[in-house]
C-alpha cells in the first residue's frame, strides 16, 4: 500500500510542480511588456495555487484508477498505459504553456479554445510569426516534454507492489474518492473552480499569470467563437427598460457632410491601427486636419473577424463568439455592400491575405459583395512578399486602379490593409520598434494613394473613410485602460464639404447608419447602428467587448467588466454602475438577438 501512496502522491506533486514552474516562465519570458517585482512571482505563485491543486487533481484520476487495479492485479500492460497516459500528458502540458506564453503577448488573455478556429487554416495562422520562432517554439515544447515526462517517469516504479491487506487499502481508496472529488469542484460551496478565483491584483498581468493555461483551456470549450453563451442579467422588461433610446434606427434632421448623394465610396480597415499608432501617423493626422475627424470614436471588438462585421454590418461584438464563423448568422445580416448594391453601386472587396480565413469569403460574399479581389488574384512574387500576402503598397496600387477604371455605376470597394500585423514584415526602416515601423509604412501608403487620387477626375467624386478594425496592445496598454480601444475614423475625399472635427462619443457599428444617412438612404435594418449625425442620437456611447469581458464608455468616464471576476475591473466613470447596467442590457439584447438571427 505504501508504495502505491507514494505514487500517487508523488505524481501529485510533480504536477503541481509543474503548474508553479510553469507560472514562473511565463512571467519572465512575458516581462518585456509587463514589468513585475520579484515578490509579485511568490504572490501568483500563492494566489494561483488553489487552481493548480484542482486542476492537478484531475490528472490524478487514471493514475488513481490503475492504482486500485494493481492491489489485485499487475500486468506489464498496466505499466504501458500509465507511460503512454505520462508522455501524453507531458507533450499536451508542454503544448500548453508554450502556447500560453507565446500567445499572450498577441493576445493578453491565457489560453483557451478560441485558438483551435485558427487551426483551419494553418498558414494563415502562423503568418503572424518567422520560421526561427516557430523553431524556437517546437523546441521548447520537446524540451518541456522531456522534462516533464522525466519527472514522471521514476515515480511508475513504485506501482508494481503487492498488498496483504487489499481490503482495507480497498477501502482507503473510497474513502478518498469524495476528497479528490471536492478537491476538484474547489470546496463545498455553491461556486466551483473557476479562473476569477485566483485574481487578486488590480494588474490583470499579476492575475493572469495566476491563472492555470491548463484549466483556462479546458474550461473554455464550452464558449468557443461558434458558440452563444447566454447572458441572462435581467427580465425583458428591464433589459428593455435600461437600454431605452441608445439604439435608435432613424434619422432626424442629420446634419449633411457630403456634396452628394452617390460619391464613390471607399472604406479602408487600417489593421490594427489604434489611436495609439495614429499619433505617430503623419500622414493621417494631416487628413484628420483636412477631412472630417471623428475623435470620439471607439471599436467594438478586439479581433479582425469581430471587427470586419461591426464596420460593414454595423453588428455589434461579443465576448467570444465570432458572428463570422457563423454562415447560418452571417447571411442574415444587412451589409453596408448590400444596400449600395441596391441603390446602383458595383460592389468590391479588395484584401491582400486569404479571403477564406475566419470564414470572411462566405461573409463578404453574403453580405453584398459581389467581385472579391484577393491573393490568389496576384502574381507569385506579389503573393508572398509578406507573411500573410501581399504588401499593403502593392494592393494600394490595385485600389487606385480599382476606383480609376471607368464605370457607368458609381462604386463601393472595401478594402483591409494587412502588414501592420505581426511579423510586422514592412520593406521600409524608420524606427528601431518593429510595430511603430510597420503603422509608419501603413501610413506612407495611406499618404501616397491620397496623393495619386487627388490627381485624378475621380477625386470629386469620391468618398474615403480611414478606420481600422481594430486596436492593439502596446507598451503596457490593456482593455483596462480607456484609450485602449479609441480608434482613428477619418472620411476624406473631395465628396466632403469640408474640414470638420466631430466630437460625439460613438462605436465603429455607428458608421454604417451614419454612412447611409448621408447617402440618402434608409437604415433601418441596421439594429445595431446609430446614425450619430442624427438629432435622435441623444444618448452617446461606445460598447467594446473583448474575450470573457466588455467596456463602456460615454461623457461620464469609461468601465471594464470581467466575466472572469464577475465584478468591475476599471473603473474610471463617476457612474460606473449605471455603465455596468447598460453594458450588461445591451450584451444580454444583442445576444437575444444575435440567437434569433437567420432563423
Amino acid at each position: 500500500m505504501r508504495c502505491r501512496v507514494k505514487f500517487l502522491l508523488g505524481t501529485y506533486l510533480w504536477t503541481l510542480l509543474v503548474f508553479i514552474m510553469a507560472k514562473i516562465s511565463f512571467m519572465l519570458f512575458c516581462q518585456e511588456e509587463h514589468p513585475f517585482a520579484l515578490t509579485d512571482m511568490w504572490q501568483v505563485v500563492w494566489h494561483g495555487l488553489t487552481l493548480d491543486l484542482s486542476t492537478a487533481l484531475y490528472f490524478l484520476i487514471l493514475p488513481f484508477l490503475l492504482s486500485i487495479i494493481s492491489i489485485w492485479y499487475w500486468a506489464k500492460w498496466l505499466t504501458y498505459i500509465l507511460r503512454g497516459y505520462f508522455v501524453l500528458i507531458a507533450i499536451a502540458f508542454a503544448l500548453a504553456f508554450v502556447a500560453d506564453t507565446s500567445l499572450y503577448p498577441f493576445w493578453e488573455f491565457k489560453l483557451d479554445a478560441s485558438c483551435l478556429q485558427y487551426l483551419e487554416t494553418p498558414t494563415e495562422a502562423m503568418a503572424s510569426v518567422s520560421s526561427v520562432y516557430l523553431v524556437w517554439r517546437f523546441l521548447a515544447i520537446a524540451i518541456a516534454s522531456i522534462v516533464i515526462y522525466g519527472g514522471y517517469r521514476p515515480l511508475m516504479l513504485h506501482t508494481a507492489c503487492c498488498s496483504s491487506r487489499q481490503w482495507l487499502e480497498l477501502l482507503v481508496y473510497i474513502l478518498t474518492i469524495p476528497l479528490i472529488v471536492i478537491g476538484i469542484r474547489g470546496g463545498l460551496d455553491e461556486s466551483t473552480t473557476n479562473i476569477g478565483q485566483v485574481y487578486y491584483s488590480q494588474n490583470q498581468f499579476l492575475n493572469h499569470s495566476a491563472v492555470n493555461p491548463v484549466f483556462s483551456f479546458l474550461s473554455s470549450f464550452e464558449k468557443t467563437a461558434s458558440n452563444i453563451v447566454d447572458y441572462d442579467f435581467y427580465t425583458e422588461d428591464t433589459c428593455q427598460q435600461l437600454m431605452a433610446d441608445y439604439y435608435t434606427t432613424t434619422s432626424v434632421d442629420t446634419d449633411t457632410l457630403l456634396t452628394t448623394n452617390h460619391p464613390d465610396v471607399i472604406i479602408i480597415l487600417m489593421e490594427s491601427a489604434g489611436e495609439v499608432f495614429a499619433k505617430g501617423m503623419p500622414r493621417l493626422q494631416q487628413l484628420k486636419q483636412e477631412g472630417i475627424n471623428f475623435a470620439n470614436c471607439f471599436a467594438n471588438s478586439w479581433r479582425t473577424d469581430r471587427g470586419t462585421v461591426c464596420t460593414y454590418s454595423g453588428y455589434p461584438s461579443f465576448p467570444t463568439s465570432s458572428v463570422m464563423k457563423m454562415p447560418n448568422k452571417t447571411r442574415a445580416l444587412p451589409g453596408i455592400a448590400s444596400s449600395l448594391q441596391q441603390a446602383g453601386y458595383a460592389t468590391t472587396y479588395l484584401y491582400g491575405g486569404d479571403i477564406n480565413f475566419t470564414n470572411m469569403r462566405s461573409y463578404l460574399i453574403g453580405t453584398g459583395f459581389s467581385q472579391l479581389i484577393w491573393k490568389d488574384d496576384y502574381k507569385d512574387d506579389e503573393r508572398n512578399s509578406a507573411q500573410w500576402g501581399v504588401r499593403d503598397d502593392i494592393t494600394f496600387k490595385t485600389l487606385l486602379s480599382l476606383i480609376k477604371h471607368p464605370s457607368d455605376k458609381p462604386r463601393f470597394i472595401g478594402y483591409s490593409t494587412l502588414s501592420s500585423h505581426e511579423p510586422w514584415d514592412v520593406p521600409v526602416k524608420k524606427y528601431d520598434d518593429e510595430i511603430l515601423n510597420a503603422f509608419y509604412y501603413l501610413d506612407s501608403c495611406i499618404g501616397e494613394f491620397i496623393d495619386q487620387l487627388k490627381q485624378s477626375p475621380q477625386w470629386k467624386n469620391t468618398l474615403v473613410i480611414l478606420l481600422p478594425d481594430h486596436s492593439y496592445d502596446y507598451a503596457g496598454a490593456n482593455q483596462t485602460q480607456p484609450d485602449r480601444n479609441r480608434i482613428p475614423m477619418v472620411w476624406t475625399g473631395g465628396a466632403i464639404k469640408g474640414p470638420r472635427q466631430i466630437n460625439t462619443i460613438c462605436n465603429q457599428t455607428d458608421l454604417a447608419a451614419t454612412l447611409l444617412a448621408q447617402l440618402g438612404l434608409t437604415h433601418n435594418q441596421f439594429r445595431w447602428s446609430r446614425d450619430i449625425l442624427s438629432r435622435s442620437y441623444q444618448h452617446p456611447l461606445a460598447m467594446h467587448t473583448y474575450r470573457n469581458g466588455f467596456s463602456v464608455t460615454d461623457s461620464t468616464g469609461f468601465m471594464a467588466y470581467d466575466f472572469d471576476v464577475n465584478r468591475i475591473v476599471a473603473d474610471k466613470s463617476t457612474d460606473s454602475q449605471r455603465l455596468e447596467r447598460i453594458g450588461k442590457a445591451i450584451l444580454q439584447a444583442t445576444t437575444k438577438d444575435l440567437k434569433e438571427l437567420g432563423k
